[in-house]
């Protein structure tokens, strides 16, 4: 039998804590990939917080070899490429290309739960590239689960039979082997020849490594790679390849990457940034004859977040910082900016919210940097009177709304599974977050709700707006649709009358007072108060649609006096106005870290 025809590519499908980790564990150990003897966990998690919060941030793959007894009594040694893949949505282009590589995908689902929003999405993306599904129900030995029910679901679901279901607990690896086997006997093997004259390898991901440079992550489509001049046809960079070799889970070196085999490319590049997630490498030679596979797409950042140093002196600290994490992270984009309340920091690009909490704290646990981070902002595409076209991603760029004629927001398609009983509270929610509804499916006792609604409004506290009203139940995804025509303005944040660009934010025309209200008395509350009174506005354009005053302290400059005539009583007050009056014109109040902190959690 041929190496080809011996090969299975697949991906796991499964939600957060659904135990698709602890299943990839499992898979390891019984075909002795690693050892029993090794007693980690996590094994293809690499970094901490993906150990600690229990989800898969960043694409790994594995080779393991699985012996299965063929009908004519002979042993056959199959490999078994499992591409472990994150589950989240802020990672589905990296999930998409993944599943390109692919020829199957086991849907893991928890037996306790059941189907969640984020599980559907990546099956109908599997289902569209035509991947054999293998259904798996895990954790069937609690004593929480309902098997009978989630059994259902599945079966309404992908429209099979109860026998095709193949239910296991990872933890005891109960059934573990029976899903091995329908890996070997249900998902085909590649198609493609090794012995295509020009060779073409899917980029799936990558990462850095400080002595063999950027490292390409790959899916052998056609033809045999070996050690020789390579480049990337869309991007046009060319290398010379430091070593090719697959994982088992550690980086094994070969001499040459056939067709169907998925492994690695070590590049040797000093920038992760050139290898573009989705791009189509061949031989230098025949690029020109090289037809460039399907699906490449730039990753484009849908959330935008200013950092700050608490300590000013940090910042060159964090500059160095973000150099470092985008040799292993090529999604982020950042550029300086400077804040007259903050000092100098950084504008930073992320796929998501999920992304930016993840960069954030690495960028507090691996340098030791404390940061502030400013309220997400989202991009907005414009037009203008002249018919210039403009792209805008922070408040500090919005124009003179008089040369603007038009504004559209990026929209989004929500997928939210919740229960029958909090359709209601779910529905009510989407609405008061300029949400609409547009569908309804039903598995079992449970409800898809498909809505559509602005990425502006769903990446504040959307999520925990829905996990409270539905008692944690509810589960989302989303993926961004195109760009709808909004009545946006820039509300403009003033103390003492000067506008403060970094409290500055944009919403919708029918909530720029409520917001405004809400901004200005949180700025009261948490202000100190100056020897002068201190107006806190907030304004549309030269409109005031919000205020609050903080009181000056008030002196008593006539404390001394004893009496005599009321004319000297007068004359000091007087004079106490004059120096107030000056006061409030040439005042200046300076918004410290703290109070700026205060205000960003509001």
């Amino acid at each position: 039998m041929q190496l080809q025809e011996r090969i299975r590519n697949f991906s796991i499908i499964a939600h957060i804590d659904h135990g698709k980790t602890t299943l990839t564990d499992c898979f390891l150990r019984v075909t002795k990939t690693i050892s029993d003897l090794d007693t980690e966990e996590r094994i293809m998690d690499s970094n901490p917080i993906e150990k600690e919060r229990g989800i898969t941030i960043k694409l790994a793959p594995v080779r393991m070899e699985f012996p299965v007894v063929e009908e004519d009594g002979t042993s056959q040694t199959y490999i078994l490429n499992l591409i472990d893949t994150p589950g989240h949505v802020d990672f589905g282009y990296e999930v998409s290309r993944s599943l390109a590589a692919c020829e199957g995908a086991l849907l893991v689902v928890d037996a306790t739960q059941g189907i969640q929003a984020q599980t559907l999405s990546t099956y109908y993306k599997a289902k569209d590239l035509g991947l054999v599904i293998i259904p798996v129900i895990n954790k069937i030995d609690l004593p929480s689960s309902d098997v009978d029910r989630v059994t259902l679901e599945i079966m309404e679901l992908c429209n099979i039979d109860e026998d095709d279901i193949i239910k296991v607990s990872a933890k005891t690896r109960l059934n573990v082997t029976a899903v091995l086997e329908a890996i070997v006997k249900k998902i085909p093997p590649p198609t493609a020849s090794p012995t295509a004259t020009v060779p073409r390898a899917l980029l799936i991901t990558s990462h850095f490594d400080s002595h063999k440079g950027a490292i390409a992550l790959v899916r052998m489509i056609d033809g045999t790679l070996k050690k020789e001049k390579m480049q990337f046809v869309m991007s046009g960079v060319a290398f010379l390849p430091v070593e090719l070799g697959f994982f088992r889970p550690n980086m094994i070196p070969v001499a040459e990457l056939q067709a169907g085999e998925v492994g690695y490319i070590a590049t040797g590049l000093k920038d992760v940034r050139d290898l573009k997630i989705g791009d189509t490498i061949t031989r230098a030679a025949t690029v020109e004859g090289c037809e460039p596979l399907e699906g490449y797409n730039e990753p484009q950042p849908l959330v935008y977040m200013e950092l700050y140093p608490i300590d000013s002196a940090e910042f060159t600290i964090l500059q160095d910082a973000m150099d470092k994490l985008v040799l292993r992270d090529a999604a982020l984009q950042f550029s300086g900016t400077h804040s007259p309340a903050l000092g100098s920091g950084m504008r930073v690009g992320f796929l998501g919210i999920l992304h930016a909490e993840i960069v954030i704290e690495r960028l507090q646990r691996e340098f030791n940097l404390d940061l502030i981070a400013t309220s997400p902002t989202v991009t907005y595409q414009m037009t203008l009177t002249e018919g210039e076209e403009i792209i805008i991603k922070t408040p500090a760029e919005f124009p003179d709304p008089s040369i603007i004629k038009e504004i559209r927001e990026p929209m989004t398609e929500l997928r939210i599974v919740t229960s029958q009983e909090h359709m209601s509270l779910v529905l009510e929610l989407v609405k008061d977050r300029r949400g609409s509804f547009k569908e309804t499916q039903y598995i079992n006792d449970r409800v898809i709700l498909i809505c559509s609604m602005p990425l502006a409004e769903m990446i504040t506290d959307f999520q925990d707006k829905l996990k409270s009203a539905t008692s944690g139940y509810a589960s989302f995804e989303y993926q961004l649709t195109d760009f709808q025509i909004v009545d946006a303005v820039k509300v403009g944040v003033m103390l003492n009358h000067e506008l403060i660009e970094a409290l500055s934010f944009i919403t919708v025309m029918s909530q720029a007072e409520r917001e405004g209200k809400k901004i200005v008395a949180k700025l009261k509350d948490v202000l100190p108060r100056q020897m002068f009174e201190l107006p806190i506005q907030a304004a549309v354009g030269g409109r005031v649609v919000a205020r609050e005053t903080v009181k000056a302290y008030r002196k008593d400059v006539t404390a001394h006096l004893y009496g005599g005539d009321r004319t000297r009583r007068m004359k000091l007050l007087n004079k106490q106005a004059k120096g107030k009056k000056r006061m409030k014109a040439f005042g200046k109040v300076e918004l410290d870290q703290d109070t700026f902190l205060k205000i960003l959690k509001r």
